[in-house]
Parts: structure tokens; C-alpha cells; sequence
């Protein structure tokens, strides 16, 4: 007699469900976790497919609907996210490993809190009134904008690659940056995103038919990108007219190997590569010559025969130079301090005595944070035996030119990536903003791209040109709209070389005197994207229950 419960008597005819199905939560997680990572990566330079930054949130947000459990849904994001960074910022591995793999994941994690956002109110949205569910849409696009805007400050800050960023070739979206920062950019993006999941998840649950399963929501996110895309383009056609010249501008980009840059012994070599490139750059009689950053082996301010040899040097090609070097005070007394500097040198000046003292030090690089705890560390770079001094002034430099003479709004290294220092130099009265930077510590991956990315930003929420200049690539000019109007590259397309090249720079004249209301009004913004996901998170908890969905509405 069989000890089998009659109710357990197996049926041959049926079959087990197939793999997939038995194990649907961790195919999802699998699935949407690759998807995630490889939407992202994807969407940002050097891969660079801009249209993937419309939809690289599309698979979390679907996913969210299904209810998985919190514990898959935010391992699987925050991992993913994780990845994507480590993936994203690989260009440090040549300077950091264990930076690489501190800043990735911590990013990745910074990015995955609003996916628990996401986790929290798409499930409450469903059922929902047409008008909650938009409100809370808002509310999460406002909560994505507050957590790009909140990594400007925290951590001695590291705003590194928004989502705005994605569109640095795509300038039709970008305009809106000049009356909401690059934050109104994030902001379309992700609700575009949020709109379409919504429509994705409607037409795969709905039973209507025809136009009323349309999504509201998608609806909106249309209009929401219209607008931003339309309403302020109406400067940026018919431009032609407007544009005047601004400057003959030779870039030098000398490209010289870290490893040599700062041994001592190679010093006289770096001083002949840069008086050759820099008498090449005055044959064409360029209205100046701009240098990276750092670019003298020896303190410009500080060391005699430095500052002999560079006046030296503009008399001899009879043009104003503006580089970047270093700056040593009180040299060899108490209280000696030393600055990462841009300065200004004019043929029958010489060196002025104003010059830039960089804002925000890069942690590690040039000063060690917490040196009461941490005093055992040093600088990666090797200059000087102590921290450098922040400076505080966005004061302009001026350059003498032909007509008269420009104001020069400095950034160094990657200052461009703070919104607030390029604002800082426009209210100060810069005609146009420069940035000099030393990219070469990364090699030739996607670093100088990225960087390059947001000073396509800050040229439009600024409407002010941006001239770069690296040691290594990206070197080039922007202009008030984003427009990128020239770049050095080398025979092959590539932008990592050692060359000269002289562009014409112009201004469109309608914003000469003018600020943008970016400017003028800073981050206004974001105070609306914080009421926005106050005002989103408050109708979920106390709004409406969420009942069957009306199909007709």
C-alpha cells in the first residue's frame, strides 16, 4: 500500500513551469540590472548616444509597478548604478585604483537612493486620479534633481557628470539651462523617462482600446519636453546677424607626459617644447595665446627665471599669453603659501600683478582633507611640500587685445563642473570663460569628453563663449548657445596631441552687457524641484486611495 497522500497523486500530462517562470524575480532583476547599467554607460561620453538618456531609467521604473520586494529591487539598482559609475569614471584608474573604486560605487549608491523612490511611489501611483499621478511624477523628477544638485556640496563636492550632461552634442534642449541651470535639462530627461514607463506599464495592463489607453502622463512629459525645447530656441535661430568678433585666440596644447612633468631635470625640455609651439601660435598674430593649466615646470610667481624667461618669451612673439602656472607667497618666510594660478603676461607689461587663485582644490590632488586625522597622506601631486591655498576671488583678468582690451572669467582643472564659480566669473563681468586644465593624468579614455561636457553647459547658462585649453585634449571654444565651433585635433581625428591652432572666436552681440536670468537668479530651480517632491511625496501619503482605473480617462 502506497504511503502517498491522495492528494499529491502527480498527473503526467502536466508540466512544471518553465525556468523563467519559477525564478521570474531574479530573471527581472538580471534583465533590468543590465539593461540599467548599459542604458546609462551609454547615454554619456565617450560613447556618447544622447537619445538613450531619454529612456535609461525606463526598466527600473516598469519594474517598480511589479511590486518586487524592496530588498532585490534596491541590491539590484544600487548595484547596477554601482557598476555603471565604476564604468563611467574608469578614466581614474591611470591616477586611482582605490579612488576608482571609492567614488564609482558611492556615486552609483548616491544615484540608486531616488530608484527607492521610485520603489516607494509607483505602486501608490497606479489606480491613482489622473492629477495625483502627475503631481507625484513631478515630485520624482524634482527628488532626481535635488540629489545632482545636493553632490555639488557634500563631500567637498563632485557634481560629476549630470544627467543634462548627456546632451552636450544635442543643443536644442540644452537652451532651457539658461533660465534653470542644467538642473531644468536633468529634470525633462527624467520625466520624459518617468512618462514613458507610465505609458509602457498602461499598455501592457490596460483592457481598453485604441486612443484610451493612452497615458496622461505620457501626455504631459510631451508637453514638458516641447516646452523646454521650443520655447527658449527662439534666440538660438537666425543668429548669423548678431555674431561679432571677439578674438583671434591660438590654443597650445603641449601634451606633456605626467611622468616627466614634474621631474625637475626635465624642466629646461618643457620650457623649449612650450617657446617653440608659442613662437609657431604668433605667426598667425593671434590676439593671444592661451596655455593649460600648471604648464610651467617652475613657479611662474616665485621663481625669477621663470618669470624672466615667460616676459621673455611675449616679447618675442609680440602677444599676450594667458597660462596657467603657480604662484608662491611669502616665499621662504612664515606663513609661505602656494596657489594653482592663471596669469596674464603682455609684451610691454610683463607679468600682471592680479592673477586667479583656483576656488575648489581637488581633494587628495592638492590638499589633504582633514589633514588632523589624515596628515600621514599626501597630494598626488608632487608640488610643493604642503597643501595649496584656496582662493576666493572671482575677480576677471584683463587681456590687452587690439581694440582695448578682455575680461577673462578663469577656471582651473575642474572648476567648470560647479555651476557656481562660472556664474561667480559672469556677474564679475567676464566677456567669456576660460578653462585651463591638465587632463593628460588620465590618458586618452573618456575623461577629456566628459569634462569637455560641461563646459558645453556652462557656456549656455551663462550665455558666455568657454575657451579650453588641456595639456592633453579637449582644447577648443564653445559658444553662448553650446555650440561647439572648434576644436584641436590632429590628423587622425584625435584630440589627444601635441599641436598649436589658431581660432576665431565671436560673441553674438545680443548678450554682450546682458546676463542670463541663470545668472542673475542662481538656483531658483532647484527650490522648485524641492517643493515639487515635497508637494508629490505629501499627496501620496495623504491623496486619494487607489481605486480600479477608470479606462475612460
Amino acid at each position: 500500500m502506497s504511503d502517498r497522500p491522495a492528494n499529491t497523486v502527480s498527473d503526467p500530462y502536466v508540466q512544471s513551469p518553465p525556468w523563467w517562470q519559477r525564478h521570474a524575480d531574479r530573471v527581472w532583476a538580471a534583465g533590468v540590472g543590465a539593461l540599467t547599467v548599459l542604458l546609462t554607460v551609454i547615454s554619456f561620453p565617450p560613447v556618447d548616444i544622447p537619445e538613450f538618456a531619454y529612456g535609461f531609467a525606463v526598466p527600473a521604473i516598469y519594474w517598480a509597478y511589479r511590486r518586487p520586494s524592496f530588498r532585490l529591487y534596491a541590491g539590484t539598482l544600487c548595484a547596477a548604478q554601482a557598476v555603471a559609475w565604476t564604468m563611467l569614471l574608469w578614466w581614474l584608474h591611470p591616477v586611482t585604483w582605490a579612488g576608482l573604486f571609492l567614488i564609482g560605487p558611492f556615486i552609483g549608491a548616491w544615484v540608486g537612493l531616488w530608484y527607492l523612490a521610485v520603489w516607494w511611489a509607483m505602486p501608490r501611483l497606479a489606480g491613482r486620479p489622473v492629477l495625483l499621478r502627475i503631481v507625484g511624477l513631478f515630485g520624482l523628477a524634482g527628488g532626481w534633481v535635488i540629489l545632482e544638485w545636493l553632490r555639488t556640496w557634500f563631500l567637498s563636492g563632485f557634481p560629476w557628470l549630470p544627467l543634462a550632461a548627456s546632451q552636450w552634442q544635442r543643443t536644442a534642449l540644452l537652451q532651457i539651462a539658461a533660465f534653470t541651470g542644467a538642473y531644468g535639462v536633468s529634470f525633462i530627461l527624467i520625466f520624459f523617462n518617468l512618462g514613458f514607463a507610465t505609458s509602457a506599464w498602461r499598455l501592457y495592463t490596460s483592457t481598453a482600446r485604441g486612443l484610451l489607453r493612452r497615458s496622461p502622463e505620457f501626455s504631459v512629459a510631451l508637453l514638458v519636453l516641447g516646452f523646454g525645447t521650443m520655447l527658449p530656441m527662439t534666440e538660438a535661430f537666425n543668429r548669423a546677424p548678431f555674431s561679432r568678433k571677439l578674438a583671434d585666440v591660438a590654443f597650445v596644447q603641449p601634451y606633456i607626459p605626467q611622468e616627466v612633468k614634474w621631474d625637475p631635470a626635465r624642466g629646461p625640455l618643457i620650457l623649449d617644447t612650450l617657446e617653440k609651439a608659442t613662437l609657431v601660435a604668433a605667426v598667425n598674430e593671434p590676439d593671444f595665446i592661451l596655455w593649460p593649466e600648471a604648464t610651467t615646470p617652475w613657479a611662474v610667481r616665485g621663481d625669477a627665471r621663470t618669470r624672466a624667461w615667460i616676459e621673455s618669451l611675449t616679447v618675442r612673439a609680440q602677444r599676450p599669453l594667458v597660462l596657467g602656472s603657480i604662484a608662491i607667497e611669502n616665499q621662504g618666510r612664515p606663513g609661505e603659501t602656494w596657489y594653482n594660478g592663471v596669469f596674464v603676461v603682455a609684451p610691454d607689461l610683463g607679468l600682471q600683478t592680479a592673477y586667479y587663485a583656483k576656488r575648489h582644490l581637488v581633494p587628495f590632488g592638492e590638499y589633504v582633507p582633514l589633514r588632523f586625522l589624515l596628515g600621514w597622506l599626501s597630494k598626488v601631486v608632487p608640488v610643493g611640500d604642503d597643501d595649496f591655498t584656496r582662493g576666493s576671488s572671482a575677480a576677471p583678468l584683463l587681456v590687452p587685445v587690439r581694440h582695448g582690451s578682455l575680461a577673462v572669467g578663469p577656471l582651473i582643472c575642474y572648476e567648470d563642473i560647479f555651476p557656481a564659480l562660472a556664474r561667480a566669473d559672469v556677474r564679475n563681468g567676464a566677456d567669456f570663460l576660460f578653462v585651463a586644465t591638465n587632463n593628460a593624468w588620465y590618458g586618452e579614455g573618456g575623461m577629456a569628453y566628459q569634462h569637455a561636457a560641461h563646459s558645453v553647459l556652462r557656456a549656455v547658462e551663462t550665455r558666455r563663449p568657454v575657451l579650453r585649453c588641456g595639456n592633453g585634449g579637449w582644447s577648443g571654444w564653445i559658444d553662448e548657445f553650446g555650440v561647439i565651433r572648434g576644436v584641436l585635433t590632429d590628423d587622425r581625428g584625435s584630440v589627444y596631441f601635441r599641436g598649436v591652432k589658431t581660432l576665431p572666436v565671436k560673441r553674438d552681440a545680443r548678450w554682450i552687457g546682458r546676463t542670463s536670468f541663470y545668472v542673475e537668479h542662481g538656483d531658483w530651480f532647484v527650490a522648485v524641484c524641492a517643493g515639487l517632491a515635497g508637494l508629490g511625496f505629501l499627496m501620496l501619503k495623504v491623496g486619494p486611495p487607489a481605486a480600479a482605473e477608470v479606462e475612460a480617462e
